[in-house]
C-alpha cells in the first residue's frame, strides 16, 4: 500500500529485483519460501498500481477490480498462510523452529476467516486522498487484526537469526507507527517497508547461502 500508483509500481519493480536476487541465491529449498518473500511483495505493489489506476479511469473500471481483488486475496490470505511458514522453514534450530508452528496454525487459521470477504465479494477498496481505503468484506476484520500482526510478526522474534530478531523488533514499532498514520488519514508508507523488508530478507539468505552450517538441510 502506497501514497500513490506511481510508487506504488516503481517500488514494486525494484522489490520484485531484490526478489529475483533473493530466490537465486537460496542455498537451498528449505530457504526459497522466505527468498520469495520480496518478490510476493514486489508483486503486491505493482498490483496496487492497477488498483489505483483502475479507480482513477485511467484503466477500465473491470481491470482495477480485479486488481484490488488479487491486492486483497494476497494481502488478506496469502500473506499470513504464507510469511509464518516463510519463517519457520529458513530456520535451522529445530527447537525453535517447533516454537515457531503454533504461528504458522494461527496464520492459516487468520487466512481462513479473512477468505469469506474474498468469496462472498465484500471486500473492496476506494481511493482516500493519499492512499486507498480497502475493506476485508467481513464485519470481524478488526477482532482479526491482532492475530494477523502476531502470526506474521513472532516468527521472526523467535528465530536463531540476529538480523531477523532485531527486524522483528522494529517491524513492530514501525507497523504501530504506519498503522497509526493511516488509520489518521495522513498517508500511506506501507511501499517503503515492504522495499526495506525486502532487503532484510535478501540479507538473510545471502548470509545463510555464505554459511554451511545454516545452509545445511534441516529436518521439516
Amino acid at each position: 500500500m502506497c501514497f500513490s500508483p506511481e510508487a506504488d509500481l516503481v517500488t514494486g519493480i525494484v522489490v520484485s529485483g531484490v526478489g529475483i536476487d533473493a530466490l537465486r541465491r537460496a542455498p537451498d529449498r528449505r530457504f526459497l519460501p522466505l527468498a520469495a518473500l520480496p518478490l510476493l511483495l514486489g508483486l503486491h505493489q505493482v498490483i496496487e498500481a492497477f488498483g489505483w489506476w483502475g479507480m482513477r479511469g485511467d484503466l477500465p473500471r473491470q481491470v482495477g477490480d480485479v486488481a484490488i481483488w488479487l491486492y486483497l486475496a494476497i494481502a488478506l490470505v496469502v500473506v499470513p498462510a504464507v510469511v509464518p511458514a516463510a519463517f519457520r522453514a529458513g530456520e535451522s534450530d529445530p527447537g525453535r523452529r517447533g516454537r515457531m508452528f503454533p504461528f504458522v496454525l494461527l496464520g492459516a487459521v487468520v487466512a481462513a476467516a479473512l477468505l469469506p470477504g474474498l468469496l462472498n465479494s465484500g471486500a473492496g477498496g476506494e481511493v482516500a486522498c493519499r492512499y486507498i481505503a480497502y475493506d476485508s468484506g467481513v464485519d470481524y476484520g478488526g477482532y482479526v487484526l491482532p492475530f494477523y500482526v502476531t502470526a506474521t510478526c513472532m516468527p521472526m522474534l523467535l528465530s536463531s537469526s540476529r538480523r531477523l530478531v532485531l527486524f522483528g523488533l522494529a517491524n513492530l514499532i514501525v507497523v504501530a507507527l504506519l498503522g497509526w498514520l493511516l488509520a489518521r488519514g495522513v498517508i500511506s508508507l506501507w511501499c517503503v517497508w515492504a522495499a526495506v523488508s525486502s532487503v532484510v530478507f535478501d540479507l538473510e539468505v545471502r548470509a545463510a547461502a555464505r554459511s554451511p552450517s545454516r545452509s545445511a538441510t534441516a529436518p521439516v
